[in-house]
């Protein structure tokens, strides 16, 4: 790792800066030296680029002494002539000298623990849907169909069935008996789909995803207790985001993990949503705007947000919903999703600035816009005029 100070013979006030480069390792003890050696060289602010996770362990050793910054990497990008890591530590030191960098959201300690619980405990139900797919191949593979009848793969009735045919039961009367509840009623349709080609190979597979399954059920759980045991300074904070329609417990827990839930980190509601990466970017050119994609954003809080959107569309009578079929016709679920997505991330930021619910505005809200009521005026009296009627004495209102 190289580090450099400011480029010499530049003077920022009545100070003067000197460039020195000396290199170290990322070993803790390099770093402890590094460390001392700014302290020696008075130095006021430390910049770093953002590289994969490689800037951590110096960060968090440096932030405890110095003003440290993490730059966005497309904010500093490689120039000619600047291939070298002492020539890219000069270039980063002189921008951030002149102010043409500004520094990315980095959350304190305790935020960044709830943030890594919260992203593997993410990153394990992705890995249990990854099982539960191999477990359908395997049953797939055996002939056995019981998801064309029943909707979960690992409801109760499927699993007590999976067991029994690992146990070696392999009557599909037999079988379909152990439904339970509402399943019971496809209990002619279960016979069918439990007539296969189940075999000791299949049982030996299907066994091994269940104890897979469960084990990331088991680590799922414990990692929802310490969640929820880091979130209790922040309760006030979940309980306002768990207003909005779509936004389950858990979706709050990560988008207070990954904001931080402290909105003074953002200027404005438009800034977070840009930072979200749920916001066009700018295309624009000879005075003309162009079609743009949504910005690159933070990826962990855009899945959390999509969640909450593909929830919040569903919810009926909602202002969300309301919003979501209102665009959908012209501009298609994708981009609809990310409008909703949009309007879920300016109302956390609302709400969250200024220590309120939500406040739904209903599913009514668009027809009785002024702007809309007047649009629509408008388009009938067009209508009635294809049809002939004289439409000179309607003005809209």
């Amino acid at each position: 790792m190289e580090q450099g100070l400011p480029l010499p013979q530049r003077t920022q006030g009545s100070r003067r800066y000197r460039d020195e480069v000396r290199t170290f390792s990322t070993m803790t003890r390099s770093l402890l030296l590094l460390s001392d050696w700014l302290a020696e060289q008075d130095v006021q602010l430390v910049v770093m680029e953002a590289t994969a996770d490689y800037w951590k362990p110096v960060f968090y050793l440096l932030e405890e002494r110095f003003e440290v910054w993490l730059v966005n990497a497309r904010d500093i990008k490689r120039v000619p002539g600047r291939k070298t890591d002492v020539s890219d530590a000069r270039w980063i030191a002189q921008v951030a000298q002149h102010g043409l960098v500004s520094p990315s959201f980095v959350p304190p300690p305790r935020i960044r623990r709830l943030r890594d619980l919260t992203r593997q405990r993410t990153n394990l139900v992705r890995e249990r849907s990854r099982a539960l797919n191999r477990l359908e191949k395997v049953l797939e593979d055996a002939g056995i169909k019981t998801s064309l009848v029943l909707t979960k793969t690992l409801s109760m009735s499927s699993r007590a069935m999976i067991e029994a045919l690992i146990a070696g039961e392999r009557d599909p009367v037999v079988l379909a008996d152990l439904a339970v509840g509402k399943a019971r009623s496809k209990i002619t349709d279960l016979r069918e789909a439990l007539t296969g080609r189940f075999e000791d190979h299949h049982a030996f597979l299907t066994s091994q995803a269940l104890a897979h399954i469960d084990s990331i059920d088991a680590q799922i759980a414990a990692f929802d207790q310490r969640i929820d045991a880091e979130t209790v300074p922040l309760r006030r904070q979940h309980d306002l985001l768990v207003t909005v329609p779509g936004v389950s417990t858990r979706l709050a827990q990560v988008l207070i993990a990954e904001t931080g839930a402290d909105m003074t980190r953002f200027s404005t509601a438009a800034a977070l949503a840009s930072w979200s990466g749920v916001a066009p970017g700018n295309n624009q050119s000879g005075g003309r705007s162009y079609s743009v994609t949504t910005t690159h954003g933070n990826v962990w809080l855009k899945g959390a947000l999509g969640d909450a959107a593909a929830a919040a569309a569903r919810t009926k009578g909602t202002y969300l919903n309301a919003h979501y079929q209102r665009l959908i016709r012209r501009m298609g679920k994708k981009r609809a999703l990310v409008a909703v997505m949009h309007k879920i991330i300016i109302a956390a930021w609302h709400m969250l600035t200024n220590d309120t619910n939500y406040q739904d505005l209903g599913p009514s809200h668009w027809q009785q816009h002024p702007q809309q009521v007047k649009r629509r005026q408008q388009r009938l009296i067009a209508e009635l005029s294809a049809l002939g009627v004289d439409t000179s004495g309607f003005t809209p209102a």
